[in-house]
């Protein structure tokens, strides 16, 4: 399982050091702290915060905005092979009982958070509603890692529970698109997005491999490859980047269109797989290059987005650990269940229904995306920062999972 824990000791051992660093900062000199998060990189620049007529590039507006499309365009790219090519994670009747599962971890923690802030009163719903979607969110690399360590590398459940973590990226990328835009909607803009895409994946992609038709040594698709590599389609995604962030909606999306357009391998071995280092298509090798650029991304994301001082614990703290702790398990069990049994879709073999219960509870690490979410669902504030508190104290899944793992007498299988 080499990829996992190269994944999980690089990019996200850095980005919970971020964390830490943000939390103690925050914590002994908050407004130093904020002053470095706000720092003006540019202002009147072309790119950035829209106010007052004119925009402004922040150190947070950089991170958040533009360098983490990076990290998303990494999530598509897994999406995109899962679904798409031979052997897909997410293809065929293997996948359909983890991606009920998936609605279910969707729908339990959105019931879950609102019903309980409309107990709350209706001052408490208003304030914290925009937030719905933060507990909907599990962080794949963390989940996958917990996995392993409650059921044993060759359980079923461990596959199961992947499955379900690449399918809740993909809606989770629809939501941040959908119903988190970044500013005034004008999705015609989101036609250059689409313009470049198409126009990098015709002259770089499908015209090569047109005139090489019939030819064994494929001269042109080499000559691209060799001498153009990846430059086309990091100026499609400078297009697409800026398509999305004039669009309205968020700009750390602005790189979905350009994904699918890169020439990618005939088959998927799935995410984690040690074959996936072997590959040599164009898609995997940016991936690779891209590895050590998102190691710093999501150090700087967690630097800038985890300092919040503890005095901010609030509603939206408790409706966010309650929507995953509560909502995701449930969620999980509940449509899994009728998956699996009434609609005869069935488990993998050796897997229970009480392990979906282990599952829901292993996949409510939210961390990376909730804190993401959070960031983008409220504005600059004491409800924003009870909410990244949420996502952060969901760490607290682990031990629950554990624990569960236990309660439920969970047979570890290593190989």
């Amino acid at each position: 399982m080499y990829r996992v824990w190269n994944f999980l000791t690089n990019y996200s051992l850095l980005l919970i050091i971020g964390a830490i660093i943000a939390l103690i900062w925050a914590n002994t000199n908050p407004s130093s702290y904020h002053h470095f998060v706000e720092f003006v990189i540019w202002d009147h620049a072309p790119i950035g915060h829209y106010h007052d007529g004119h925009r402004t590039l922040t150190l947070h507006y950089l991170v958040n905005d533009l360098l983490m499309a990076f990290f998303f365009a990494i999530a598509a790219k897994e999406v995109w092979e899962a679904v798409i090519l031979k052997n897909g994670s997410l293809r065929g009747k293997k996948a359909a009982t983890p991606l009920f599962a998936t609605a279910g971890g969707m729908f339990g923690p959105i019931a879950v958070y609102l019903g309980l802030a409309a107990m709350l009163g209706s001052d408490t719903y208003s304030a914290v509603a925009n937030g719905w979607a933060i507990p909907t969110a599990t962080d794949i690399a963390f989940s996958y890692l917990i996995g392993r360590l409650v059921f044993g590398a060759g359980h079923p459940a461990v596959r199961f529970l992947l499955l379900l973590a690449i399918a809740d990226d993909a809606v989770g990328l629809i939501i941040l698109a959908v119903f988190y835009p970044s500013g005034e909607l004008a999705p015609e803009w989101l036609l250059v997005s689409l313009a470049a895409a198409i126009a990098v994946y015709v002259l770089f992609n499908w015209l090569p491999r047109r005139l090489d038709r019939g030819k064994e040594a494929r001269p042109n698709s080499t000559w691209v490859r060799n001498k153009l590599s990846f430059l086309p389609y990091l100026l499609a995604g400078c297009v697409s980047w800026y398509g999305f962030m004039r669009s309205g909606i968020h700009p750390a999306l602005g790189l979905l269109f350009i994904v699918p357009t890169i020439p990618h391998a005939d088959r998927a071995f799935g995410i984690f797989s040690e074959a996936e280092q072997y590959l040599t298509d164009l898609l995997n090798t940016i991936e690779h290059w891209l590895k050590h650029p998102v190691e710093i991304v999501l150090f700087l994301f967690g630097l800038l987005n985890a300092g919040v001082e503890f005095s901010s614990i609030g509603d939206a703290t408790w409706l966010v650990l309650a929507g995953l702790l509560i909502g995701k398990p449930v969620g999980i069990l509940l449509f899994g269940w009728v998956a699996a049994r009434p609609l005869g879709l069935g488990l993998p073999q050796g897997m229970r229904i009480i392990d979906l219960v282990v599952i829901g509870f292993v996949a409510a690490i939210g961390f990376t995306v909730s804190l993401f979410v959070a960031s983008v669902a409220f504005d600059a504030g004491p409800v924003q920062d009870a909410a990244k508190m949420g996502a952060l104290f969901s760490f607290a899944a682990a031990l629950v999972a554990i624990i569960a793992g236990k309660i439920t007498r969970v047979q570890k299988q290593d190989i």
